[in-house]
């Protein structure tokens, strides 16, 4: 006989005998299935997709449908397994098995079960992979179904970018962005199962160039002129003073006259750097391109003498608007902001300063902060001010509210988020920001700095003023 035959009669015609079970046919039905459904993403990945793209369809493509088809293989064997078992314990175990014929009834009727089985589980699989990559290319997915990302969502969901799904900025276009970004939501798959993903999540350029992303939308040429910034404060006094800074800023553009201007002018495609850190926040090395062509290098005195190593980046959009859409306030803008809405209320004697002394404070989760900081701002009017207790009850219960949900949508313990976790760097109040380079430390080799000139991005027109003039010539008071 030949080895052919042998292997025919050995191996192919017992399989085939025995695998003639529920257990085994419902296995080769979910093992081609999932074959068929995974060929399918494969061949689109190969040749592009047209379908939605998201960091998180590695884990149907590379866990779920190759978990599926190992599933499917392994309940063939079991259930050879058991019909062997039960057939030897009845003694109707054959010695010779069946030839494989076509024209058997009971052979048949297993190939059209396994026939009807795979088509069966191809559109359940089929359907259930779609519906499910279409899930996750939902914002509600990448920010609720991973609770890691918290703070990210919290942030996300109050930003001027809230109406714009996540992968719009997180996945470059075409083939290379989809791929890197499936390996990517799989390797962080990966990462939450074994607990070994990194607190806090810090950006560290996950988001693509803004060419690819934000110019989707965003036209930074575009000619803005300047800007009218109104910054309302209050004092620690038991008044709670008000003041108000004024700053015009120069955004600028490409004007009328196809000159460069303001800030978007004085940066576009004009500014190569070097970071030293993941965050980009210590930039030793920075050149800039002259309308004559040529160009400027600038080092930061911090750095004479030592190389630089690092790689170069063209500045672009996110280099500024690094915080686009998941933006945390520091404590000061988020009280003094919601207090210029009216809670909390400002006629409640210190209550800016006990406020931010207890938003401040350190908390070991963010349960522990609600309560805290409820019991706190109670805890000091019934003590200090009997008379506002009783009298304003409910403006402190308001207050206490919103201090609980400015702690909860900036502060996460658990993924040790806190106030400054996050720099922004739009400006350089809370966070060195335009003083990465303009802080008069940049120097050329014909000692000229970069500019720390504050007129050339904006024009302070009050600062920290009780009544400034401009806003009675405004009309705001």
């Amino acid at each position: 006989m030949t080895p052919l035959g042998r292997f025919k009669r050995n191996w192919l015609q017992p399989l085939i005998f025995l695998g003639n079970n529920p257990i085994s046919l419902i296995g080769a039905g979910l093992t081609t299935a999932s074959a068929l459904v995974l060929i399918g993403f494969w061949v689109v990945d190969a040749f592009g997709h047209g379908g939605p793209s998201n960091p998180y369809i590695g884990i149907i493509i590379d866990l779920c449908l190759p978990g599926l088809f190992v599933f499917g293989l392994l309940l063939v064997p079991i259930g050879v397994w058991f019909r062997r078992r039960r057939l030897r314990a009845v003694g109707q175990l054959p010695s010779v098995y069946p030839r494989i014929d076509l024209s058997d009834p009971v052979f048949r009727h297993a190939v059209d079960f396994v026939v009807i089985a795979t088509f069966i589980n191809f559109v359940i699989v089929g359907t259930a992979s779609y519906r499910g990559v279409a899930y996750m290319d939902t914002s509600n997915f990448c920010g609720q179904a991973c609770h890691v990302m918290a703070p990210e969502w919290a942030a996300y969901a109050v930003s001027s970018h809230a109406h714009v799904a996540c992968t719009e900025c997180h996945i470059a276009s075409g083939i290379p962005g989809f791929i890197h970004a499936k390996v990517n939501g799989t390797k962080q798959l990966f990462q939450v199962m074994f607990d070994t993903y990194p607190r806090p999540i810090m950006a560290e350029n996950k988001v693509p160039a803004a060419r690819t992303t934000c110019l989707n939308c965003h036209n930074p040429e575009k000619y803005i002129g300047d800007r009218l910034l109104i910054k309302t404060s209050y004092g620690d006094d038991e008044k709670n003073s008000v003041t108000h800074s004024l700053v015009l800023l120069h955004i600028g553009g490409h004007d009328q006259f196809g000159h460069l201007s303001g800030i978007h002018g004085a940066h576009l495609s004009r500014i190569e750097y070097i970071a030293t850190d993941a965050n980009n926040q210590t930039i030793p090395w920075s050149a800039r391109m002259n309308d004559d062509g040529s160009i400027t290098e600038y080092l930061s005195s911090d750095a004479q003498g030592r190389p630089i190593r690092g790689e170069k980046h063209r500045m672009d959009c996110l280099d500024c608007h690094n915080r686009a859409a998941h933006s945390f306030d520091t404590p000061e803008d988020a009280l003094n902001k919601a207090m210029a809405k009216g809670v909390p209320d400002a006629r409640l004697p210190f209550v800016h300063k006990e406020s931010l002394t207890l938003i401040k404070a350190s908390y070991a989760s963010q349960a522990e902060a609600a309560s805290k900081i409820t019991t706190g701002l109670e805890d000091f009017y019934r003590s200090q001010y009997p008379a506002v207790w009783s009298q304003q009850r409910a403006q402190i219960d308001q207050a206490a509210q919103i201090l609980v949900s400015i702690y909860g949508k900036n502060v996460f313990p658990f993924m040790k988020v806190t106030w400054g976790t996050h720099p922004d760097n739009i400006g350089h109040n809370a966070y060195p920001g335009c003083f990465r380079c303009h802080d008069g430390n940049h120097n050329a080799k014909d000692g000229k700095s970069i500019t720390n000139d504050c007129s050339v991005c904006h024009n302070l027109l009050a600062v920290d003023e009780a009544n400034p003039k401009q806003l009675a010539d405004l009309g705001f008071q």
